[in-house]
């Protein structure tokens, strides 16, 4: 089952999303398309196109969200990649049966329509993978 379609985006966990933004702009020469909050997850994201994918800088919007326990103990970097895939109800049905341990059984479904799922980093050598099904 190869229903993979792309890297989608990889997500940086951010103390400061000015602070991050300044280098990702003015260093490495990233443009910023937009910024959104979204308060359902507690977290405001940039959006910095590369190529078909993108690097989203997230960054908590609450002291007590699940993101925020992650950066005060973690810190900083690399939190997540993220593929685009088909039938997301059905990747994450053949990964459950080929032992894959899921942090999410069911999709999660957006306001956008969009559909998410993240994979336990436990059963993928350490990598937090979020699965992304688009409307």
């Amino acid at each position: 089952m190869t229903d993979f379609i792309r890297l989608d985006h990889i997500a940086v966990l951010v103390e400061n999303l000015e602070d991050a933004l300044s280098f990702w702009q003015d260093q490495l020469g990233f443009q910023l398309e937009r910024v959104e909050t979204i308060s359902s997850m507690d977290v405001k994201i940039a959006f910095l196109p590369v190529g078909e994918s993108e690097i989203e800088l997230v960054q908590p919007t609450t002291e007590d969200s699940g993101l925020a326990k992650y950066l005060q103990k973690r810190g900083p970097g690399l939190h997540h990649i993220c593929i685009e895939v088909e039938n997301i109800s059905a990747k994450l049905a053949n990964l459950e049966e080929k032992g894959v341990r899921l942090i999410d059984d069911a999709p999660v479904t957006m306001d956008d329509g969009r559909q998410l799922a993240f994979l336990h980093p436990k059963s993928t050598g350490g990598v937090l993978i979020e699965l992304y099904e688009l409307p």
